[in-house]
């Protein structure tokens, strides 16, 4: 079981108030959990890895995302530490590891980029090794030789680039990184069907090439809770007691700061709203969250009453989702295209 968090900034932010500082940051979390607790690996210590966009665009640097990733357990890494304190971005990308696919290596950390694209996963494909072959075979040479791991994820992510106009291209628009998504996880469940397989997957994905991000809750099932994801949005976040207890503030109409994550960096239940199950948040340049409903054979729409009694075992015994939703509280979902 993994986790990540995502961070988007009209100003940088220092990675250390999303990485280190914070009592529940996702570090402390990785050994801490106090909303997905996977009795199976109840800590997260096969890797991590954090990925980050430049404040100020340097032409000899270049519009890739700078990764840094590790084998070791994030909150053991002293380079981690040290780094979190000196450097400062926009959007960042972070994700500890708990190994369900894939062996323990770097090549096997999250997240990956391509060009200006970066991406990342939570959740599993079911029975991955079924259709391995057939997913790669849909994939053009270049894109199939920059896997370099062996997890469902990163094939995952070069089969998104494979869905793009041009994966390299400088620039996207939110609409075409939305479409890429949506025809991944089409492409993935068809393969899933084609091979008879009913277990259901479960699609957090994530990508962003520096100015739009876009991730998903997702799971292939009418019955069941997909992985848990949610977002805090406001003017600032920052300690505002001893010992790392950190809130969202809004001192303005406008948001500065949008956080999506698998599990709330805070205590501060107001601080926090649920994505609601098969939905895509689409975070835009100019920082509109918008919440769009993925429609396919498994999304039940929210006027009907199977959207309310959906399951959580299967996904809280995955170390995914907590089977209590008391701390849920409801979106008022956007649902509309970009």
């Amino acid at each position: 079981m993994c986790r990540f968090v995502i961070y988007k900034g009209t100003a940088p932010v220092q990675l250390s108030h999303l990485l280190t500082r914070p009592c529940h940051s996702i570090i402390n979390q990785a050994f801490d959990s106090r909303l997905r607790l996977d009795h199976r690996r109840p800590i997260n210590g096969d890797g991590f890895g954090v990925g980050w966009y430049d404040s100020v665009y340097d032409e000899e640097l270049g519009s890739q995302p700078c990764i840094f990733t590790s084998v070791t357990p994030a909150w053991n890494n002293v380079n981690l530490l040290r780094l979190a304190e000196k450097i400062k971005s926009p959007l960042v990308f972070a994700h500890v590891r708990a190994t369900t696919a894939g062996t323990l290596s770097l090549d096997n950390c999250h997240p990956w980029s391509y060009g200006k694209l970066m991406f990342m996963h939570n959740g599993g494909i079911a029975e991955f090794p079924k259709i391995k072959r057939k997913l790669q075979m849909a994939l053009p040479d270049e894109l199939f030789n920059m896997v370099t791991g062996n997890t469902d994820s990163q094939w995952a992510f070069a089969l998104l680039l494979s869905k793009l106009p041009d994966p390299q291209a400088r620039c996207f628009t939110p609409a075409t990184l939305q479409k890429a998504m949506l025809d991944t996880i089409a492409h993935i469940n068809k393969l899933l069907e084609e091979h008879d397989i009913t277990e259901p997957s479960l699609m957090n994905f994530c990508v962003t090439d520096g100015e739009t991000v876009v991730a998903t809750r997702y799971i292939s099932s009418r019955t069941e809770e997909a992985a848990s994801l949610w977002f805090s949005s406001g003017s600032t976040f920052s300690e505002y007691a001893a010992g790392g207890h950190y809130k969202m503030s809004k001192t303005d109409k406008r948001e500065n700061i949008i956080m999506v994550a698998s599990e709330p960096l805070t205590f501060e239940k107001a601080d926090w709203m649920e994505i609601r199950t098969n939905h895509m948040v689409v975070i835009t340049p100019k920082m509109n969250l918008l919440q769009i409903p993925i429609v396919d054979k498994f999304y039940v729409p929210q006027s009907d009453p199977a959207a309310l009694s959906r399951g959580t075992e299967f996904a809280a015994a995955k170390g995914f989702l907590s089977p209590r939703r008391d701390v849920a509280r409801p979106l008022e979902s956007i649902e509309n295209h970009l």
